[in-house]
């Protein structure tokens, strides 16, 4: 049996706000934004070439956690040099690439809540292993 991870919930305190920040400056697919009944907003948002997406809204449980509490969203590119520029470009505050060996490199920044995302690459990972 195959168990897929499709969405994972981040809570962000200003939806437009962070709807902002994930389509114009992370470059995130809107793929969802509806109020189906008052008080209650969906927005799901997926990174480019990811089967793995992100939701954030209002007046469900699935939002109410702690905007800034999530650590550690890796997103896995192939050239995270250039990664890195290109977020650097649409205004991300961005640390620096650090290696921390075995061909694994990382650069850390968060969205406008704190919530933590890493960049990671892991320099055997191509191809169809990518």
């Amino acid at each position: 049996m195959e168990f897929k991870l499709e969405l994972v919930p981040v809570p962000v305190t200003d939806v437009d706000r962070a709807k902002r920040f994930y389509t114009e400056q992370l470059g995130f697919v809107a793929d969802v934004d509806v109020q189906p009944v008052d008080g209650v907003r969906v927005v799901q948002l997926t990174p480019p070439g990811s089967s793995c997406s992100i939701g954030f809204g209002t007046g469900l449980a699935a939002y109410e956690g702690e905007p800034g509490s999530v650590r550690g969203l890796h997103l896995v590119v192939a050239d995270i040099e250039r990664a890195r520029a290109e977020l650097v470009d649409r205004g991300v505050e961005i640390g620096a690439v650090q290696d921390v060996g075995g061909g694994v490199r990382y650069a850390g920044f968060a969205d406008p809540d704190g919530n933590g995302w890493t960049l990671q690459e892991m320099a055997w990972r191509t191809g169809d292993a990518y």
